[in-house]
């Protein structure tokens, strides 16, 4: 047997009658154990042929010679000459080739016609099966003076008895080696396209992992650091009130209760995801994620943390000519962006405005605030809060700028698209 060595062991066998599919094991084993150890291989078919050549040699050889005085032990050399080199016939098939026509060219030159000659089949299969198509065309010569010596020297018959019908049988081998090789290499190739394809699902896997690893990061970032900002706000009201105003402070204790509810019940439900679907007790609870609408009670909020904020959103049409997706970026944004005014923006006066501004296409929206810009600016880049708005606007081919303005403050300006296509 001379296995192929490129495609490994597949299971072809599903679906096949129980014989087909003991054969394709069986088969499928010697392959692999040939594949383990090759060398074993070559001994066992190596000393078959070479003691059928010497059986033959021991007198059989008679039988098709056409000089019977050929000395025996001619004939025994030239036996071993065309059997002991199939023993290389996988690593070097054409040295193996030239060597078996060199004797096969002594045993028909001689007369001996011996039925070892035919053991050049062999290495013209293996040439077929490991070498270029263009190899064959050496072999095929080596194989032809032999037989055209032996037809000028002993004529028996007409030529095309005695080499056309060789000519054919070395031919038929080339094309089975060639039709063996073809299948191994197509084998070989669908192997290797499941691998890839295998690689490729794993990969996907891995970056759908990761956006939604980015995802929850987001979600938890907007969500622990707005309402913790306005936590923080109500809290330094309230304690500021508690002395002068009991019932003010009472109001901010009131408002910190529900912003951590808030905030528990969102970080509920983001990190529900990372739980178990198929265990229905840890299922998380089903929300509608913020969308347009919730614009004034996150205003509300902000307003209850002590920064004035002024919603302008009156040209807002009733639907919002926005996907879900889109309202949620632009919830987010707007969070982030009055969040960081609530922790950066420093003065008395300091205030914020929202404004939506609807075209024929797209959606503009704007965080102004009035603060002074002297401390950490809002959105300056520093930790996750731009990067976050930032990362939410290209999923939809937006635009977001965030910067100072010329008179003092700071602004975000986000514009969507309103068609759905995210990239």
């Amino acid at each position: 047997m001379d296995t192929p060595t490129g495609a490994p062991d597949q299971d072809w066998s599903a679906g096949s009658p129980p014989l087909s599919r003991f054969i394709q094991r069986q088969a499928q084993w010697l392959r692999g154990f040939d594949l383990r150890r090759p060398w074993v291989w070559d001994v066992l078919v190596t000393l078959f042929w070479t003691a059928a050549a010497l059986i033959d040699a021991a007198g059989g050889w008679r039988h098709n010679a056409h000089d019977l005085d050929v000395p025996v032990r001619l004939v025994v050399a030239t036996s071993l000459a065309l059997s002991l080199p199939l023993l290389w016939r996988r690593r070097h098939p054409m040295t193996v080739m030239a060597v078996m026509a060199a004797a096969a060219l002594v045993g028909y030159g001689s007369g001996a016609f011996l039925q070892a000659a035919n053991l050049q089949m062999i290495a013209v299969y293996n040439i077929a099966l490991r070498k270029p198509l263009k190899a064959l065309v050496w072999p095929l010569l080596l194989a032809v003076p032999p037989l055209v010596v032996g037809t000028v020297r002993f004529p028996t018959g007409s030529w095309d008895q005695l080499i056309v019908p060789a000519m054919w049988a070395y031919t038929l081998v080339a094309l089975l080696g060639i039709a063996v090789r073809s299948r191994r290499d197509y084998t070989a190739a669908l192997v290797e396209r499941a691998r890839r394809l295998e690689v490729e699902r794993d990969q996907q896997a891995r970056l759908a992992a990761a956006a939604e690893r980015n995802r929850i990061a987001r979600d938890m970032h907007d969500i622990i650091g707005h309402n913790l900002s306005v936590i923080t706000g109500l809290a330094d009201g309230g304690s500021y009130a508690a002395a002068r105003n009991p019932e003010r402070a009472a109001q901010a204790l009131t408002a910190i209760g529900t912003t951590s509810r808030q905030a528990l019940d969102e970080l509920r439900r983001v990190l529900g995801v990372l739980r178990s679907a198929g265990d229905d007790a840890t299922t998380a609870e089903r929300a509608p994620q913020p969308n347009l609408a919730d614009l004034d009670g996150l205003v509300e909020r902000v307003r209850a943390a002590g920064l004035p904020v002024t919603l302008d959103a009156h040209d807002v049409p009733d639907p919002p000519r926005l996907s879900a997706g889109r309202q949620l970026t632009v919830y987010r944004v707007v969070q982030e962006a009055l969040t960081n005014t609530l922790k950066h923006a420093r003065g008395a006066a300091r205030s914020a405005h929202v404004a939506l501004l609807y075209g024929e296409d797209d959606l503009e929206v704007r965080v102004t605030d009035t603060g002074s810009t002297t401390a950490a600016a809002p959105g300056s880049g520093r930790g996750q809060g731009l990067t976050g708005m930032r990362e939410r606007t290209a999923l939809y081919d937006g635009t977001l700028d965030a910067g100072p303005l010329p008179g003092g403050g700071w602004q975000v300006r986000l514009t969507l698209a309103l068609e759905d296509s995210p990239s």
